[in-house]
């Protein structure tokens, strides 16, 4: 997995998070065809359901963003194949003259049906987020900063009880977390979840940016290698609050994964 654990908040908060990245070092990710994200993306290709937009919307300009960063990342991939079968990311753009997502490419969505937040601006798209307070009221600011031209990524990340990458919520309703087992029975049954999320400038004078997201997952287990890890995880998990503990589904299993990672802290 391609994320560090040094990047988890301590203590946890819901912010933006972002960090400026240099254009020529922003890169997308080749998608291995015996993988089982491949498989899981593929399947969403088939039925027809990865891509959404909002009548009228031209999405070439985005689709030509993402072959020239396939290009750059060596990835040979024209605008007119399919960039979900190409790449580990999925794919939004964000009109910074709306403020809202006219398009969406999303096989593998955490816990949120793509079809619902087409045409929804940065608002209402975070609306159901736990603890958003912060991230709403800079909702202009962030909208602006992320649409000017440059590049930028942010890491997000949960623990979670399957190890599939597509959680579309009437895909796949969310795997309940063994109950009949002991603490390490339920690290072995955890997965750490994480996201990169970046925004990358959609060609010249279109106030776009194009919204890629990677999807990681590894067993906690095999995720937590240091004490200093364990440590750190702790400690986030600990500061939760209530509200984001729901919304992440991590309440009932809190105190056996904090005990869990406190013997290896």
């Amino acid at each position: 997995m391609d994320f560090d654990l040094s990047q988890i908040a301590v203590p946890f908060r819901m912010q933006p998070g972002l960090r400026r990245i240099a254009l020529d070092d922003m890169r997308l990710t080749p998608l291995r065809r015996d993988s089982r994200l491949y498989a899981e993306k593929k399947a969403i290709v088939e039925a027809g359901a990865a891509r959404h937009q909002v009548s009228g919307f031209d999405p070439s300009p985005a689709l030509q963003t993402i072959a020239d960063l396939g290009v750059r990342s060596g990835i040979a991939h024209g605008p007119d194949h399919f960039p979900e079968l190409a790449f580990e990311e999925d794919f939004a753009v964000l009109d910074g003259t709306t403020g809202s997502v006219p398009w969406l490419c999303v096989c593998v969505p955490s816990h949120w049906a793509p079809e619902e937040k087409i045409g929804l601006d940065f608002t209402a798209l975070h609306q159901p987020v736990a603890d958003n307070a912060a991230l709403l009221s800079a909702a202009n600011q962030l909208v602006s900063l992320v649409t000017a031209g440059q590049a930028w990524e942010r890491f997000v990340w949960t623990l979670a009880s399957s190890p599939g990458y597509d959680q579309h919520p009437q895909r796949h309703p969310r795997e309940r977390w063994p109950r009949a087992v002991d603490d390490d029975g339920l690290a072995d049954a955890c997965w750490l979840r994480a996201e990169r999320q970046c925004f990358t400038p959609v060609g010249k004078g279109t106030a776009q940016a194009l919204f890629s997201i990677r999807v990681m997952l590894e067993p906690l287990t095999q995720a937590i290698a240091t004490p200093g890890m364990a440590r750190r995880l702790h400690d986030s998990l600990a500061s939760m609050s209530d509200a984001v503990l729901d919304y992440k589904n991590l309440r009932a299993v809190r105190q056996p994964l904090l005990r869990w990672l406190s013997a290896r802290a």
